[in-house]
């Protein structure tokens, strides 16, 4: 089925109010936004529902919905459960808006790597030179950034050049633990602690005390410790007691995030609420190395 420019524009702009508003669309909103007349919105609303697209609903809230076979005519795939993809320009995000879909374009190109994302929502704000990121996708957490280079309003798609992309593996934090976990003695003393740190090229570990995990002990601590003039107190003096763990069947994704919000490197995982290893920054950077 081909459709014209403002039909197309028309159907379009019914999908993203629909979405947004979760109601019936009038023809004056879509007018609005297409920046047609309203007279004209409607005549051409005849033909779409002449031709299975659109359907009318009566009343005094009632206005046009579009059909499933308006969505095949734009060929994006229409989702009974759907996660939102969110859409960023310079920085904020588009209300409203999700990726349907991420094309890669000049991936054998040496110098450059081209996208289209092809979106459901408003995208007519974006222009030349615009920051543009894209993501998190809800399986791969694949966030995307770019450039905007174009504009493609027949297809609702932003063309850019891509400057970055990130994946976070899909698998649970207890694959990327460390198990068993390094441990150093509630008792030890800081410079017991440090030599553990440099033997195993680590800059924190779990304090253990008869066999329980009973908080962590980092360089940091350490460092504090000596620039108070305190070389000879015990790791259980100045250790960090409230341990902040991580189901072992939490997405890395998620876990990654606890670093930001906590400010720490190093998190305990437990295994149905037992301690059982432990996870930083370190880990997670090595699993994301590419060679």
């Amino acid at each position: 089925m081909e459709l014209t420019p403002i039909q197309k524009d028309i159907i379009i702009a019914l999908i993203n109010l629909q979405r947004q508003k979760d109601r019936a669309i009038k023809g004056e909103e879509i007018a609005e936004v297409i920046q047609r007349n309203p007279g004209t919105v409607r005549n051409q609303m005849q033909l779409l529902k002449a031709l299975g697209l659109v359907e009318g609903v009566p009343g005094p809230k009632g206005g046009y919905k579009p059909t499933g076979a308006a969505y095949d005519a734009l060929r994006i795939q229409q989702l009974t459960n759907e996660s939102v993809v969110p859409l960023y320009r310079n920085n904020v995000i588009v209300n409203g808006a999700t990726a349907a879909e991420i094309s890669f374009t000049t991936v054998r190109n040496p110098d450059a790597c081209n996208g289209v994302i092809r979106v459901i929502g408003n995208i007519k704000d974006f222009v030349m030179d615009d920051k543009l990121q894209v993501g998190p996708t809800p399986v791969n957490r694949l966030i995307v950034r770019g450039e905007v280079t174009g504009r493609d309003d027949t297809n609702n798609s932003i063309l850019f050049n891509i400057t970055e992309m990130i994946s976070l593996p899909k698998k649970h934090v207890k694959h990327y633990m460390k198990y068993p976990p390094l441990l150093v003695n509630f008792n030890a003393s800081i410079q017991e602690a440090t030599r553990l740190f440099i033997r195993n090229n680590v800059h924190g570990a779990p304090v253990e005390d008869k066999g329980k995990i009973v908080g962590i002990i980092t360089y940091t601590d350490i460092a504090h410790a000596i620039a108070q003039g305190k070389p000879n107190v015990k790791v259980k003096d100045i250790m960090t007691k409230e341990l902040i763990t991580v189901d072992g069947d939490m997405q890395l994704y998620d876990v990654v995030k606890l670093f930001h919000k906590y400010n720490v490197g190093r998190l305990i995982v437990t295994i149905n609420g037992v301690p059982k290893g432990t996870l930083s920054k370190t880990d997670v950077l090595n699993e994301l190395a590419v060679y």
